[in-house]
């Protein structure tokens, strides 16, 4: 397999059979507009933005009490002002409809309790009396609801109770230590909080009464703790769930401004106070509907399986497929427990149309020699998303091996920023190996060159060039608007810099190539971190790594964690050294190979690479990483200590090749 073979071609129906081919079908009917493929269509939809985004709000049937004045009041970024006059509520979106209530709207699986099912009928009452509850508890539009909860029903009930009041959600999953959660919700004064005592991960109990206790003292504003049960015991003086939903209550939805605050969502938070990035009921209603329907091919009556911890935008992603009257699993606990199967024997359970896996977790099912096709029923799936990383050639060929040839792998990126894609397929568009197939709808996605300068066939910075609806509403807390021009707009004056390293293709579709702040730059040769990955972990005794760059010393340091019993000897770091070399350049084979327990990841996936640079430059621990933001807070000691050995030049007992 080469970078850009063509894998799967879209249907000679296509435009019959998906949910895109049935907007395209209606812009020419109902807008006289008729686009001969893709590309006129996309590039439509980032020039003309009143037209497509009005042409959005009218197919999916936005519901408003008050209609909007224009569609885009204000263009300029940042600014921009959409839908001015627009009352409306996300909620009212997701469980509003008084019919199918009979379907699935939720299927729940975890290793603390039994499998459940809810259905819509069930969620909408439990939306009720939860708004119900909440309102008995004082909670007003523009308070603040937030939780410390796992991904479970109840937490999308509390989640859609609060949007329905105008109450703006946040929420951090269980496994956060109470630093991490006070840097999040801390920032945000809320009234209510919402918690577990406990949950299992895998076979292990863990307790979490010590960190809300402690989290609920050091939250002044904090009015109420509800208490979800869930493991273990209950958590004191708190009233219970049951009690939140004690009585009925009508449900009703608050009309909300378009650009209302509906959830606070965080960055990593790997070093200083996490940004608090305030997403709004319409921008989040619209982007999901079109990303959903549009790119995922969502429609109703599917299913989407898809794992994430409520820290994780895809969270929010993956319950707004109820948007389109899908059907969600939510899945709660160790990811690879029993084994690295789990997640595809549950597919065969749970029949989703649309699967959502992490690259890593793809490549670590192609590393173990799982076989899911072969293993499992996965008859039901139409589409294998993935995103939250880069996903080598490899991982490609092994998708299309090993699940089936006829799904539509929809490899996209995009972020916590503007809660949704940027770059990703789409049932209209080819799926190419080792890239993403297109830009997304309404999003004028680009690269620039240091200069701005646009550039196509090489590397630049992921940037936006116009408007969405889905781009925050703000920063929490930054009311002159600075901290938000300074994180997005100051590199390229009133256009988006995502962070991102990006090439687009003459044919429009991109590879993500890591952080830009992290790029591997030697002797003026510029290079992503997924390349060097991709390289690095293909070799068998290789689990894991992760790769920096010291401009002074000019040195490149590779961290590698290896198989059991396998030793980092010259020979091996020969081989790899001679890897990267062949595959990526002679600028680009590492100075240094050093053996570690475990790479630091955030609890989203990501390596820490800029983090450990700073140590290796002698910074310390404390004012880099906050440990409990970490999947494993001891990962960050080996490197805390091999910085320590830096006073002296490296040599090959050091790890150097």
């Amino acid at each position: 397999m080469v970078q850009g073979q063509v894998l799967w071609t879209p249907p000679d129906d296509g435009r019959e059979r998906f949910e895109i081919g049935r907007y395209v079908e209606w812009l020419r009917s109902e807008r006289g507009l008729d686009f001969p493929g893709y590309d006129e269509l996309w590039r439509w939809s980032v020039t003309d933005l009143e037209g497509f985004w009005g042409s959005i709000w009218d197919f999916f049937e936005i519901r408003a009490s008050s209609p909007y004045e224009r569609v885009l009041g204000s263009r300029g970024m940042p600014g921009a002002e959409w839908f001015p006059g627009a009352r409306l509520n996300y909620a009212e979106h997701a469980v509003g409809l008084d019919e199918d209530l009979g379907s699935v709207a939720i299927l729940a699986y975890s290793q603390t309790r039994e499998p459940r099912a809810v259905t819509f009928g069930e969620l909408r009452e439990q939306v009720a009396r939860a708004r119900a509850g909440l309102q008995r508890l004082g909670v007003r539009p523009g308070d603040r609801v937030v939780a410390y909860l796992p991904n479970i029903p109840e937490t999308l009930v509390a989640f859609l109770a609060a949007a329905s009041l105008g109450a703006i959600w946040a929420t951090c999953p269980p496994e956060f230590g109470v630093r991490s959660v006070l840097d999040r919700l801390g920032q945000l004064e809320p009234k209510v909080l919402l918690a577990v005592a406990g949950y299992r991960w895998g076979d292990r109990l863990v307790d979490r009464r010590a960190q809300v206790a402690e989290v609920r003292g050091s939250l002044p504003t904090l009015e109420t703790v509800v208490d979800v049960p869930y493991a273990g015991e209950s958590l004191p003086g708190a009233p219970s769930w049951d009690e939140l939903l004690c009585e009925e209550g009508p449900l009703e939805f608050d009309p909300l401004p378009f650009a209302h605050p509906l959830f606070v969502l965080f960055s990593s938070g790997t070093t200083g106070l996490p940004k608090a990035i305030v997403h709004g009921h319409g921008g989040i209603l619209l982007e999901h509907f079109k990303n959903h329907a549009l790119s995922w091919d969502l429609r109703p009556g599917d299913r989407l399986q898809w794992f994430t911890t409520t820290a994780w935008m895809m969270w929010n992603a993956l319950v707004s497929a109820l948007l389109q009257r899908a059907s969600v699993v939510m899945i709660d606990g160790n990811p690879a427990y029993p084994d690295l199967a789990f997640q595809w024997r549950l597919a065969e359970e749970t029949r989703p149309t649309m699967l959502g896996v992490s690259p890593a977790f793809a490549m670590a099912c192609r590393k173990e020699g799982l076989e899911p096709g072969r293993e499992f029923d996965l008859t039901s799936i139409r589409t294998v998303g993935a995103a939250g990383s880069p996903l080598p050639l490899e991982g490609f060929e092994w998708v299309y091996e090993q699940v089936d040839p006829s799904v539509l792998l929809n490899l996209g990126s995009g972020g916590t920023d503007v809660c949704t894609g940027i770059v990703q397929g789409n049932p209209l568009l080819p799926v190419y190996a080792g890239e993403m197939s297109g830009r997304c709808l309404g999003v004028a996605a680009a690269a620039f060159s240091p200069e701005g300068k646009p550039v196509v066939g090489e590397l630049g910075e992921l940037v936006i060039t116009e408007p969405m609806p889905s781009m925050p509403v703000g920063l929490w807390g930054d009311a002159d608007g600075s901290r938000y021009r300074s994180a997005y707009f100051d590199h390229f004056p009133g256009v988006w810099r995502h962070g991102d390293w990006v090439m687009f293709t003459e044919r429009g579709s991109s590879t993500i190539t890591g952080r830009s702040d992290a790029t591997l730059n030697r002797g003026g040769v510029r290079l992503g971190t997924s390349e060097f990955y991709s390289v690095v972990e293909d070799f068998a005794e290789v689990l894991d790594s992760l790769v920096v760059h010291l401009g002074d010393p000019d040195e490149l340091i590779l961290f590698v964690v290896l198989r059991p019993g396998v030793e980092l000897d010259d020979e091996l770091r020969r081989r790899i050294a001679g890897g990267l070399r062949d595959a990526l350049s002679p600028r680009h084979a590492p100075d240094t190979i050093v053996a570690v327990p475990s790479i630091p990841r955030t609890l989203t996936g990501k390596k820490l690479e800029l983090p450990v640079k700073r140590i290796l430059t002698g910074t310390s621990v404390a004012d880099v990483v906050a440990r409990d933001a970490l999947v494993d807070p001891a990962s960050i000691e080996a490197f805390a200590a091999y910085a320590g050995t830096r006073t002296r030049p490296p040599d090959k007992e050091n790890g150097h090749v």
